[in-house]
């Protein structure tokens, strides 16, 4: 089932601040459940960014995403400069930007350095939109049409190749005089303990070419002069705490530029892909950021040294360890429902349209009532959605202080798969977002209105 608490706790909702503001430890973002700019303010309320939440809702409305911009500029720069120390090579951290891509985040992202990796035409054009230049843009996609196809080589991003359709459809729109860049997705074999529907490196996957097919791959790749292929692709998967499984993955990529090397392919480029885990939960405990940079890196060179090969460009595409923490979420409670000896139920305005991870994924969160954040919890909730579903619950089991109708909760680590995923269903609209930095709050995303929903429906003349 979704999120359970631990039974009994009595803390209140200050436990979840960051703990180390006032040491000259670098605190990673990804190891936290609150943004690192959260606080209690004078009011005792949830402040980020220097703005109070509670205030925030007064004015943009809730749900409301609540985007610390802080926070995520420490993450960019975390990647960025862990690489920069720990690679002697080249390297480019890009953004999966899959998490959450909207212009201001990818504006945010490309200011900091970072690339962008996009799935889809959207996410590209998008990427485009907030000025991210093309030659830090790369295309992935299982299933790419000849649209986007087409926009990707006008656009002159590099292509991650992820199948033989995919490569055959290339080779066929593309000239020799103007070669386009592609990357080939390959799939390891190495498994991670994570959530069935979220593990992409084992070989039962949708997502990239057979090991057991390189040899024709790269044939087939050095005689096709329209293919510039310039490197080697793999992800592992998301949510990773092991370290070991992105040090396998890195030694085997390796091995794998060696192979290609002996068809003529001239390979300057790994990309390892990302999946770093955050803290979701109290007992959760991903590597920092800096710890798993240093790990890629350190076994990238190792393994280069011993196939006596040239560093390549180094790259990596973190999303949720990125975005995830930088985000809250805040929701306004509404009604209340107790079964005795069972449960309690808190409804708030939102729920699985603006975050469906809890009934697709079982995702466990924590939340806290922002105006109440200094309260004991005194009460075991579980805290459902207003969708009509019943199983639209977000938290089960939650430890919260007494809450009342108007009472403004917030739920943790909503930056990663909510918005990106959120739907319209029930005809609800979708919530606004907004950016906070030094007390100022500035809208990325309009709240949709009920006009918005019927924007795209057409009702033919003769059903009216």
């Amino acid at each position: 089932m979704v999120s359970t608490h631990p039974a009994g706790v009595q803390d209140a909702g200050t436990q979840y601040l960051p703990q180390r503001r006032n040491t000259n430890t670098n605190i990673s973002p990804n190891q936290e459940l609150l943004p690192l700019t959260a606080k209690a303010n004078s009011q005792g309320n949830l402040e980020i960014g220097g703005c109070d939440v509670t205030t925030l809702v007064e004015q943009f409305g809730s749900p409301l995403y609540i985007l610390d911009e802080e926070t995520l500029r420490t993450a960019c720069q975390q990647y960025r400069d862990g690489f920069q120390k720990y690679y002697p090579g080249e390297s480019q951290v890009l953004y999966a930007s899959k998490a959450w891509n909207c212009l201001a985040v990818c504006a945010i992202a490309g200011s900091e350095g970072l690339g962008i990796d996009v799935v889809s035409g959207g996410e590209l054009y998008t990427a485009l939109a907030a000025g991210v230049s093309p030659a830090k843009i790369y295309l992935h996609g299982n299933n790419k049409s000849r649209e986007e196809l087409i926009l990707a080589i006008e656009s002159a991003v590099t292509i991650v190749a992820d199948n033989w359709y995919e490569l055959r459809t290339l080779a066929s729109l593309t000239h020799t005089d103007k070669p386009v860049r592609i990357m080939l997705r390959l799939t390891p074999g190495i498994e991670c303990h994570t959530h069935e529907y979220i593990r992409t490196g084992h070989l039962d996957s949708k997502f990239g070419f057979d090991p057991n097919d390189l040899a024709e791959v790269f044939e087939f790749v050095s005689q096709q002069p329209s293919l510039n292929c310039v490197g080697l692709h793999a992800h592992i998967g998301s949510q990773i705490f092991e370290r070991q499984p992105h040090r396998d993955l890195a030694a085997v990529m390796v091995q794998w530029l060696r192979d290609a090397n002996k068809y003529g392919l001239n390979i300057t480029e790994l990309n390892v892909g990302g999946g770093l885990g955050i803290k979701y939960v109290e007992s959760d405990d991903p590597p920092s950021i800096d710890e798993w940079v240093k790990a890629i890196c350190e076994v990238v060179q190792a393994a280069c040294a011993a196939e006596n090969l040239p560093l390549p460009k180094l790259l990596s595409e973190p999303g949720r360890s990125l975005i995830a923490t930088s985000c809250v979420t805040a929701y306004t409670v509404g009604s209340s429902k107790t079964i005795p000896e069972i449960r309690t139920y808190i409804s708030i305005d939102g729920g699985m349209s603006d975050n469906p991870r809890p009934i697709t994924y079982q995702s466990v969160y924590r939340a806290v009532i922002a105006n109440k954040l200094s309260a004991s919890h005194t009460e075991t909730v579980t805290i459902a959605g207003k969708h009509c579903e019943s199983g639209d619950i977000l938290i089960k089991n939650a430890q919260l202080p007494k809450t009342e109708p108007g009472d403004i909760l917030v739920v943790m680590a909503t930056g990663a798969y909510n918005y990106s995923m959120a739907s319209n269903y029930n005809r609800l609209p979708r919530p606004a977002a907004v950016v906070v930095a030094n007390g100022e709050a500035n809208l990325i995303l309009q709240r949709e209105t009920y006009q918005d929903l019927i924007r795209q429906d057409c009702l033919p003349e003769r059903l009216k």
